[in-house]
């Protein structure tokens, strides 16, 4: 049979269609390395698709067709904006995998990330186990504990397909005014150098050899994490949130940064920029910061991140200038924007500055480079779409009894007995009747503080699942004992009802940023009335639960012993296995306890150093036999 030279043509060129569908593009073989698969795709997309991926936008906004029309690259859910209340793990996983179909209808079917702030445990999602706060586990200096944390929050977000958290924090706290302090795990730098090995907990052990800065995530049981708040954020002038940190370039390098060396060796993901300034310069707009020391220096070759409405926020009033913000915070070196709500005034403008060559397009291939390496390496384009086999990890027991340890590694004591020969921990089991008093004992959301279920945290005990100190109490005492909750009694009723001891459980409301500054640092009311009760009149135990060091000084001699219990979390019956005395205290101080406010900021080798409990201060008990 003979063809004319046109028909042969064509069926040429039909043959090679066909055998350009049969083989994948080279950025979708996951045989390619990654670098050859950016490459691959890059080549590929417009500049309208390039800023799409450095775009990160609210859940609520995040419709599929909305997705799919800005070619969005990442999807944030704010804590309390599950997809409804007490959600079950499946529902999280449908709502995720709804809003993935429009990356996925999209010509290069780049998948979109999820990320959340899990700072500590999935503690967005109902029935979750809550972790510590940092603050607390800084007391264990238990790096491997931290570790094992991580692991079980990774799981814990892939239970509701989350593949990526906006955590660790892992700034130094100097001044417990700050609101964020108890995101900090210490003011002392290498403490927190330390608790960066939850880093590799949530993104698994980096491999031996695999190069410097490039981030590294392990498989399906891990996600990706970022630190924060790239930098100083911690050594702000008299603690404020999103202040300012007025210190030279040696103290920064010295105190604030260490820790983020550790980080980008351990393969982190990304960088998340603080709100505030440095010498009255906003890091989001610090070229010198970000790209000079960040990229450079420390050869970080992640995403770095603006803070949610972050580049809004570096001006007066926020949003003033957007244009300037734009471009200042793309030209510092900001790769992906939380923005999280304005998403087509954000792409509008930066496509402008752009094309108007304000921003060149090497700073935009730059982000979009790391935007994708990050994604490739967590598998992405892989596996996309969550499956539901993790669904059963949400709260397991063994997690829980993991955060259960955690809170009795994170205690610590420090006062027991009115003299050295009298202490009165650990408590007896088998006494007739305890008096369990304060607004702390039976409240997991003042258990969990911040950062749980809610964005400013919560009250009382029916957004999730836990076990308060009181609860906890009563698991563990005698059969025989009786167990007498009472808010805030008179003295006349602790008088008059023949307690053998009481254990009085008080402290600080949720707080979370900048709804946390604190001049006074006082426990709430009727704390410092419940302890005057309670104790002028039995024997009695007093429990903190707090965010930070608080005012004690003016209670101290009253009372019969102090445990500082921090931000514990959901599993409260660790504070009871260690007050009973199954296991011991071992906790010690990672922040200085002040004696007065006026004393602030405060820290291990100031000259003036005077105070009510120093820094690695704890008193050591053994369990009892």
């Amino acid at each position: 049979m003979k063809f004319s030279v046109p028909v042969t043509c064509v069926l040429l060129l039909c043959f090679w269609a066909g055998q350009t569908e049969a083989q994948p593009e080279i950025y979708k073989d996951s045989k390619q390395p990654p670098e050859v698969r950016i490459k691959a795709l890059m080549k590929r997309m417009t500049l309208e698709e390039k800023i799409g991926q450095m775009t990160i936008i609210e859940r609520d906004v995040a419709t599929p067709d909305v997705v799919k029309k800005y070619f969005i690259g990442g999807v944030m859910i704010s804590v309390g904006n599950g997809p409804r209340p007490m959600a079950s793990a499946k529902e999280w996983v449908d709502m995720l995998n709804h809003i993935q179909q429009g990356a996925l209808s999209t010509r290069l079917r780049i998948p979109t990330v999820y990320t959340t702030c899990a700072v500590h445990g999935n503690n967005d999602a109902y029935n979750a186990t809550i972790f510590p706060h940092n603050i607390g586990l800084g007391v264990s200096r238990d790096a491997n504990l931290v570790k094992r944390i991580g692991a079980a929050t990774a799981l814990e977000l892939r239970a509701t397909g989350i593949q990526y958290t906006l955590a660790p924090d892992i700034a130094v706290c100097r001044d417990p005014r700050w609101g964020r302090c108890y995101e900090s795990y210490s003011e002392d730098h290498t403490i927190v150098q330390k608790m960066t090995e939850i880093i590799s907990g949530l993104q698994g052990d980096i491999p031996h050899g695999h190069p410097t800065g490039v981030p590294f995530v392990s498989g399906k049981t891990k996600v990706a994490s970022c630190v924060k708040n790239f930098v100083g954020d911690g050594g702000t002038v008299d603690g404020v949130d999103e202040g300012n940190t007025a210190i030279d370039y040696e103290e920064l390098r010295r105190i604030h940064m260490p820790q983020y060396y550790d980080s980008i060796r351990k393969g982190v993901v990304s960088v998340l920029l603080s709100y505030t300034s440095w010498n009255g310069k906003r890091v989001h707009a610090n070229h010198a910061l970000v790209t000079n020391v960040l990229k450079k220096k420390m050869k970080f070759q992640g995403m770095v991140l603006a803070e949610w409405s972050g580049l809004d926020r570096m001006t007066t009033p926020p949003h003033s200038n957007y244009t300037y913000s734009v471009e200042a915070g793309i030209l510092a070196g900001v790769d992906m924007v939380i923005v999280p709500y304005n998403y087509s005034e954000f792409i509008t403008t930066l496509t402008s500055l752009v094309k108007n060559k304000y921003i060149p397009i090497s700073r935009i291939d730059d982000a979009v480079h790391r935007i994708l390496r990050a994604k490739f390496v967590m598998g992405l384009f892989e596996d996309p779409l969550a499956d539901y086999s993790f669904t059963g990890k949400l709260g397991s027991q063994e997690h829980r009894e993991l955060a259960r340890d955690a809170v009795r590694k994170s205690l610590v004591l420090l006062k027991n007995g009115k003299s050295d020969d009298d202490p009165l921990l650990p408590l007896s089991k088998n006494v007739t009747k305890i008096l369990v008093a304060g607004t702390h004992a039976h409240d997991l959301g003042y258990q969990c503080g911040g950062w749980s279920m809610r964005w400013q945290g919560f009250r009382g005990n029916n957004l999730t699942v836990g076990t308060t100190i009181l609860t906890a109490v009563r698991n563990t005492v005698g059969s025989h004992t009786k167990v007498v909750y009472e808010e805030n009694p008179d003295p006349e009723f602790v008088k008059s009802n023949k307690f053998s001891y009481a254990i009085v459980v008080v402290g600080e409301v949720p707080y979370t940023e900048i709804h946390g500054d604190s001049r006074n640092l006082t426990i709430i009311e009727p704390g410092p009335r419940t302890i005057k009760n309670v104790c002028g009149a039995i024997k009695c135990v007093v429990v903190i639960i707090s965010g930070r060091p608080v005012v004690m000084e003016p209670y101290i001699e009253g009372i019969d012993a102090l445990v500082a219990a921090w931000l514990p979390g959901t599993e409260g019956q660790g504070v009871a296995d260690v007050l009973f005395g199954d296991y011991g205290f071992t906790g010690k101080l990672a922040n200085t306890w002040f004696r007065s406010v006026d004393q602030l900021p405060m820290n291990v080798g100031d000259p003036h150093y005077d105070p009510l409990f120093p820094f690695g201060f704890g008193i050591t008990t053994q369990p009892r036999k």
